[in-house]
């Protein structure tokens, strides 16, 4: 109302100004009075529209659940409780950062998936793309290990056993390890011709295979705490 009594006094002083330059005619007045009682009409007609429309989304509004209630009912179609989801959270939370850091082995970061893929909660919207993105970098990291057995097994060398060796002497040739401590890594390599890593025969050739950054600093490692033990004296 206040919006039509506002456009009326805007008309009727335009009309005024108007009259004092120009004579201003009863006509004139008649077909002004006409075009503002349509433009009153009009504005009556918009602002009931406007009120009725107020009031269907005030009605829709009343109807809408809260979010919790919405969140509670989208739990319920996969059958768990709130609880359950915020465990399962935790859970993929937790794979997320392992994945990402890369914490060995990638078989139990890709169990751990598994068992989060079998659940129900899997599916639910705040998961199923967190969990996608999960499988491709686990993909992605088991392409990786992959490739680096493959220059691994590239780089293998042989050696062949000659008399006096062993396979600790054998670990400390610079041009095989350098480190005697490495000599599992022979014997694992080779475990079809070594039954007994305290036994093996000249002319023996085995498989040196190249240690991966982890096993040399793994190694490296043990040698820095290495302390032999002391040599028995004869009385």
């Amino acid at each position: 109302m206040k919006l039509t009594k506002m456009v009326l006094s805007l008309v009727l002083f335009a009309s005024l100004t108007f009259a004092q330059e120009k004579e201003y005619t009863k006509e004139d007045w008649q077909r002004d009075m006409q075009q503002l009682t349509e433009q009153k009409a009009q504005l009556q007609k918009d602002i009931a529209a406007t009120k009725e429309e107020v009031k269907k989304l005030k009605d829709q509004l009343a109807g809408m659940k809260t979010e919790e209630e919405a969140m509670n009912e989208l739990y319920a179609l996969v059958g768990a409780t709130k609880a359950d989801v915020d465990a399962y959270r935790n859970k993929v939370n937790d794979l997320e950062q392992k994945v990402r850091t890369k914490t060995p082995e990638v078989t139990d970061r890709e169990n751990e998936l598994n068992e989060l893929l079998a659940s129900k909660i899997a599916a639910l919207p705040e998961f199923y793309g967190r969990l996608q993105a999960i499988k491709r970098a686990i993909a992605s990291w088991k392409e990786e290990i992959e490739r680096e057995k493959q220059a691994k097994k590239e780089e293998t060398k042989e050696y062949t056993v000659v008399r006096g060796d062993c396979l600790w002497n054998i670990a400390k040739k610079k041009d095989i390890y350098a480190n005697p401590l490495a000599w599992p890594n022979i014997y694992k390599a080779n475990r079809d011709q070594i039954k007994n890593p305290n036994l093996i025969y000249p002319k023996q050739t085995f498989k040196i295979p190249a240690l991966s950054d982890e096993e040399k600093a793994r190694y490296d490692r043990i040698r820095s705490n290495y302390k032999p033990a002391p040599r028995q004296t004869a009385n």
